[in-house]
């Protein structure tokens, strides 16, 4: 990692350093063709002329909600280049929640696709634009060869906002200045060495955090991104064949599919390198079918958060070590565990998972008591900490272990458990593809969802073959697809809703 990366650099200037050193280089490929590092560069900077023109001035926010796009990895980096804040929203996101999202962000203008402006219009008074129109004008200026006015943009400037779901009712941007988001992209190369040959395949959608970090993280390693946002699940496996996929970023949903869909493949397996798994912990049994069906391939385990980006990552050559381990912190960063009076614990203990360093986001945007609580001052040095809610442990050489969310553990018939542990036993159950354990609750005793192929009673006596009877759920519910957040995750809240007819 170089030093200028260490102190803070700007998002557009990874861009930059990339098209100085192999500008003719396949950079960006989506479903409608591809560009080299030079096209990129050309787009972002017309777009960046477009933007001029607009009156955007630096700190200003541009709202996006589009798939992901070579020109919407054109526009990010042209918002870099004017100082601009950069704030893509999921094309899942329904109006109730634009609206409350719009309103906190106060962008200058949005820009979304022809057939959702009359939606996009109906939760805001901003203007609005449909991105076909603004690219033909895009078009033109890059032919013309203008440049802007250049803006002063500085590393603590803010680069992104990033949408999360939480425990509140509407998204929280996650405030992401150019400084931790270059810091970070730059640490994490550090440990998995994207290469030159390399061609990232990504599933993803910019508005998630792991879709907009692949863009720095292709840079840095002067990879092509496949840019593969919305196709078809049915070809999966066949496009990542096509474009020679290397890398590929995976949640947990996205494994599942995978490992049914090479089930049914004829063909051979795509030349995967390295799968890196986002959004929560791969179950062991869903990792060593990925290592059967992809051998040359490196499943690397890593935890994170979007308010830091990554907080662990196991080292490439150990990923068949220290079972259970989520890795080392990020290079450059630290890793406490705390106690709930914030007194650090010694190695083996349990406590909450709190995170320091260059990569720790500064809150939250508009959002001031939801930062406070998450991102605390030490009371001694005055370094700002994150605080992620989670459960873990570090062992006496540093290695992070996960434990699971505050809100995953509770109590049934006087003993301590967490949905996590007996998740991980529903997925170790031959035919099961995926589980979500719900806690129990005053009306409601402990139960399980899962999708799967097998009849409820086959599941629940599988169980109580793996696990102490008071961890057997009383209730199991059986789905042929699990619900999904809009970020990819298993929707328990939606899973809680198809069981309300499971009462004790």
């Amino acid at each position: 990692m170089s030093e200028a990366v260490r102190q803070g650099t700007l998002v557009h200037s990874l861009l930059d350093e990339a098209v100085a050193e192999v500008p003719d280089k396949p950079a960006v490929r989506d479903a409608k063709g591809r560009w080299s590092y030079r096209e990129v560069d050309e787009y972002s900077r017309a777009f960046e002329v477009w933007l001029e023109g607009q009156g955007f001035a630096p700190g200003d926010v541009l709202v996006v909600q589009l798939p992901a796009s070579r020109e919407l990895a054109a526009i990010f980096y042209g918002a870099s280049r004017r100082g601009v804040i950069f704030a893509p929203l999921s094309t899942a996101m329904k109006a109730f929640q634009l609206r409350s999202v719009l309103s906190r962000a106060t962008p200058r203008l949005v820009m979304g696709p022809a057939p959702t402006l009359a939606g996009l219009r109906d939760v805001t008074s901003v203007p609005v634009h449909d991105l076909e129109s603004v690219w033909c004008q895009v078009e033109r200026l890059r032919t013309l060869g203008g440049r802007a006015e250049p803006a002063r943009v500085r590393p603590e400037d803010v680069a992104a906002l990033i949408h999360t779901s939480g425990s509140t009712s509407a998204p929280t941007g996650v405030v992401v200045p150019h400084a931790q988001m270059t810091f970070a992209s730059a640490a994490i190369n550090a440990v998995l060495g994207y290469r030159r040959d390399d061609v990232v395949f990504s599933r993803f959608p910019m508005a998630w955090d792991v879709g907009l970090y692949k863009l720095a993280l292709a840079c840095l390693g002067r990879s092509e991104l496949v840019l593969a946002d919305g196709e078809s699940d049915l070809v999966l496996l066949r496009r990542m064949r096509e474009v020679g996929a290397t890398v590929v970023p995976i949640v947990p949903s996205l494994a599942t599919l995978m490992i049914s869909l090479a089930g049914r493949e004829q063909g051979a397996m795509p030349p995967v390198r390295m799968f890196t798994n986002t959004g929560a912990v791969l179950q062991q049994g869903t990792t060593a079918k990925l290592r059967e069906l992809f051998p040359a391939a490196t499943v690397v385990r890593q935890f994170g958060q979007t308010e830091c980006k990554r907080v662990s990552i196991m080292p490439l050559d150990e990923q068949h070590e220290r079972p259970g381990s989520v890795g080392r912190p990020l290079p450059g960063t630290r890793v406490l565990i705390l106690d709930p009076q914030s007194v650090e614990l010694p190695a083996g203990e349990p406590g909450e998972i709190v995170v320091a360093g260059p990569h720790v986001m500064p809150g939250y945007w508009q959002a001031p008591e939801l930062t406070a609580r998450r991102f605390r001052a030490d009371a001694h040095t005055g370094e700002i900490r994150l605080h992620t809610g989670d459960l873990g442990w570090l062992d006496d050489d540093g290695y992070l272990y996960f434990a699971g969310r505050r809100d995953d553990m509770f109590k049934r018939k006087d003993i301590r458990m967490s949905t996590l542990e007996i998740e991980a036993a529903a997925m170790d159950i031959p035919g099961v593809r995926a589980a979500g354990v719900l806690p129990p609750t005053a009306d409601r005793d402990l139960a399980l969802c899962v999708e799967a192929d097998l009849p409820a009673q086959t599941v629940l006596r599988e169980l109580a073959q793996r696990l102490e009877l008071a961890k057997v759920p009383a209730h199991c519910h059986v789905v042929s697809s699990f619900p999904l957040t809009a970020n990819g995750k298993h929707d328990i809240r939606e899973a809680a809703r198809l069981m309300e007819g499971l009462r004790p």
